[in-house]
C-alpha cells in the first residue's frame, strides 16, 4: 500500500475547515469582532475555503491510491534489471 500525502494532509484541512466554518457560524453576528475585517466574516468564508481544499486534495488521494491498488505500476524483470535493459 502506497500512503498518498493528500489524504492526511486533506483530512487535516477539512477538519480545520470546518472548525473555521462552525465558529463563524456561531459568530456571524458579532460586529465588534468582524470590525478589523472590514465587517467580513473571516472565519466563515476562510473556513468554506479550506474545508473545501482539504476535500478535493482527499478526494484525489483516495482516487490516485484505489488507481494504484487496481492496477499496480509495473517493475522491471530482475534479470533487465542487471543486464541494464529498459
Amino acid at each position: 500500500m502506497i500512503l498518498d500525502l493528500r489524504i492526511p494532509m486533506g483530512l487535516m484541512f477539512t477538519v480545520t475547515g470546518l472548525i473555521l466554518t462552525f465558529f463563524g457560524i456561531l459568530t456571524r453576528h458579532d460586529a465588534a469582532l468582524y470590525a478589523k475585517s472590514l465587517g467580513i466574516n473571516a472565519n466563515l468564508w476562510w473556513g468554506l475555503v479550506m474545508f473545501a481544499f482539504g476535500l478535493t486534495m482527499y478526494i484525489t488521494g483516495i482516487r490516485r491510491q484505489h488507481r494504484v491498488e487496481k492496477d499496480p505500476p509495473p517493475f522491471p524483470e530482475e534479470d533487465e534489471v542487471r543486464r541494464g535493459g529498459h
